[in-house]
């Protein structure tokens, strides 16, 4: 029986991301926070979508893309935002379990309450400095890996 992941589980940590400087800061301040965590990126919606579900350039590749534990969702980004990534992620029966957290810059309400509707797990608004990242970092590491438990990753996709 697999074992839930949470509470000190190494799992991967898949960040859809379309800005090179924001996923850079994000891995620095995961870095800092002593998150050791495996982080993979992805550009956008669409290759969030093609890494879950092996295709593309994703396809057959089960050693280079392992199935994350947990994503990191931007909402604004090209080819497909991340409000359309998560409505077809949590209509997915097979990807529905996978928790989604949204690292945005957004603090709209209606962005707030549109990606709950949709079935996100948090959602949490970028901190405007480094130091903040790394603090909001370490409250949501410790929050998602040490406390609360989470499905078992799928590993045989």
């Amino acid at each position: 029986m697999p074992m839930p992941h949470g509470k000190g589980h190494k799992m991967t940590i898949l960040m859809a991301e379309d800005d090179p400087d924001d996923r850079v800061l994000t891995r620095e301040a995961l870095e800092s926070a002593h998150v050791t965590n495996e982080l993979r990126t992805v550009n956008d919606g669409r290759e969030l979508l093609d890494y879950l579900r092996r295709e593309g350039d994703y396809a057959g590749s089960n050693a280079d893309a392992p199935m994350p534990g947990i994503i990191l969702l931007d909402l604004n980004m090209p080819r497909m935002d991340g409000r359309e990534a998560l409505a077809e992620i949590k209509s997915d029966s097979e990807l529905r379990h996978i928790p989604i957290v949204v690292l945005t810059t957004s603090k709209a309400e209606e962005d707030i309450v549109r990606t709950y509707n949709l079935g996100v797990n948090s959602f949490i608004t970028k901190p405007v400095t480094f130091t903040g990242l790394v603090e909001v970092m370490q409250t949501w590491s410790r929050y998602w890996f040490e406390i609360v438990d989470l499905p078992p990753e799928v590993d045989d996709r």
